[in-house]
């Protein structure tokens, strides 16, 4: 990293350590106003200003959630924890309305469904000094680690048993960063959930005797919230032009691209507009042949510049490319694409790209994550028909993250 760029990367944090500020308490050091229990019977209550934890024999993990939601927001607390005993803190998270079915790396990469009524989410971990995974962000009853820190030797000491941690969370749009006793732990991009509550955990616990995490000083900033807004409006091409080969058809408010294997000529549908920092979701399907959605593209004599994911029927599916530079960037292993891919039905992409820092999710699988990538920072986003062969691919559903 470049001195400018580290010089930038600490104004921004001091920037926003700056607001802190102004973090107004949600929990008033007397009562449990304004929270609620969600799941399990373990027993919370207030204590000499702090709110208290305790672990019930037999129960489940055991959540007391913010009445009130937050999408973006500043959040700091400190926590002291019983080093048996795991915790944590939810952010953005809701329960499940019925039964569902996820797909979890916990315990291994497999299916598991959850009841009704059963707390989901970002989960910020409170663990032991032993484990290291403090500060890490966990999807509860969801895709499992999705940011785990105890690999880091220097954010894996951050906590400490037997004293009081302080814990600082910044969540804007889909960036998701933590800090414990000033130390940097995780940094995140997920864009799977924009708001939600925030639940308090005492996890379900073996031991015979009960143990205890206690909380002080919960501050909270609001910022507002970003929201998905369509890119495309599902009836009409406004807002995008039509390059090159292939024939484009709206089709019961999706996009359909076709192109014979007699056509020698590559196609685009592009964004009128160029996009430097965005985040952009949309759903693909890709019948036969291949296909791509380009994004910070533009065209040249020489061809075109920019990056590519890889839209594929049968290998590839999440690979980052950039055609006439380094062409593959991030190629997939086939075996994990088959975990994640659905073939012949909708995939939802998602595409983070911020500065240097390039993020990738299909189906909620992370597929690519660079960190200072010296690729372009701006150009349009183009479907691609790719050709010589013969072609079926269709998008709908193209979102646009923002204020």
């Amino acid at each position: 990293m470049t001195k400018i760029t580290t010089r930038l990367v600490l104004l921004a944090t001091l920037s926003v350590a700056g607001a802190a500020e102004k973090l107004s308490p949600i929990f008033d050091g007397k009562t449990l106003k304004g929270w609620s229990q969600c799941n399990g019977s373990a027993k919370y209550y207030v204590e000499n200003g702090e709110l208290v934890g305790v672990t019930a024999k037999g129960s489940p993990n055991s959540f007391l959630c913010s009445e009130k939601e937050y999408g973006d927001f500043i959040l700091e607390f400190e926590v002291k924890d019983d080093p048996a005993l795991n915790s944590g803190v939810q952010i953005r998270s809701h329960r499940y309305a019925k039964p569902t079915e996820v797909m979890t790396e916990n315990k291994g990469k497999r299916k598991r469904t959850h009841e009704a009524g059963r707390v989901h989410g970002y989960q910020v971990e409170i663990a032991s000094e032993k484990s290291g995974a403090s500060g890490g962000i966990y999807e509860e009853a969801g895709r499992g680690w999705l940011a785990n820190v105890s690999s880091d030797p220097v954010a894996r000491k951050a906590f400490h048993d037997n004293q009081w941690n302080k814990f600082r969370v910044v969540a804007i749009g889909d960036s998701i960063k933590t800090w414990i006793n000033g130390i940097p732990c995780a940094d995140l991009v997920d864009a799977a959930d924009q708001s939600g509550f925030i639940g308090l955990q005492v996890h379900q616990f073996p031991g015979e005797n009960p143990a205890q995490v206690r909380w002080r000083n919960i501050r909270l900033e609001d910022l507002g919230k970003h929201r998905w807004r369509p890119l495309w409006d599902g009836r009409t091409l406004s807002g995008w032009t039509k390059s090159g080969g292939g024939e484009w058809t709206i089709v019961e408010g999706g996009l359909r691209g076709v192109s014979p294997s007699t056509s020698d000529q590559r196609g685009f549908l592009m964004t009128d507009r160029e996009l430097g920092d965005f985040t952009v979701r949309l759903k693909y399907k890709a019948v036969k042949g291949n296909s791509g959605v380009f994004f910070r593209m533009s065209t040249a004599a020489s061809g075109v510049v920019g990056y590519e994911v890889e839209v594929d029927p049968t290998r590839d599916a999440g690979g980052l490319l950039e055609p006439r530079g380094r062409q593959w960037i991030v190629k997939p292993e086939l075996a994990k694409v088959a975990e994640y891919y659905k073939a012949d039905d909708w995939n939802e992409l998602t595409i983070s790209a911020h500065g240097r820092r390039i993020v990738l999710h299909v189906n909620g699988e992370k597929t690519a994550d660079l960190v200072n990538d010296p690729g372009r920072q701006a150009g349009r986003l183009a479907l691609q028909i790719n050709p010589r062969q013969d072609l079926e691919v269709w998008f709908k559903d193209i979102e646009l993250l923002g204020k």
